[in-house]
């Protein structure tokens, strides 16, 4: 596995076919955590608050995986079968074909945030 230096660095080195998505992803991200710090985990792109892990995603053949922990998941089963996302217990994935679900995105990670800052 390459290492990446920084969410830029990772971009880089991104299929030009994924780059849109990932940044869109990216953009949405620091916009609902504005005082979130990126990083690189686990060969993921990383926010953080206070030091810990908010939210990873990642740029996946077919599909952008969106890893919110499992408490990010599981309350938002029933929407994502609505919406026929294929997920797990701790990822999501968005196809690249199909628009980001921003509205989805946005209550997953208010509540990864709120959860972080109740830690």
């Amino acid at each position: 596995m390459k290492t990446f230096t920084s969410i830029d660095h990772y971009l880089d080195n991104l299929p030009k076919e994924f780059v849109p998505k990932i940044k869109e992803f990216r953009a949405l991200a620091k916009k609902l955590i504005p005082k979130g710090e990126e990083a690189i985990n686990y060969g993921m792109l990383t926010i953080q608050l206070n030091g810990k892990n908010v939210i990873h995603f990642a740029a996946m053949k077919g599909h952008v995986g969106f890893y919110p922990s499992p408490s990010g998941i599981t309350p938002f089963e029933d929407e994502l079968n609505k919406k026929g996302l294929s997920f797990s217990k701790g990822c999501i994935r968005f196809p690249y074909d199909k628009p980001l679900p921003v509205p989805l995105i946005t209550k997953i990670i208010k509540l990864r945030v709120k959860e972080e800052k109740s830690i």
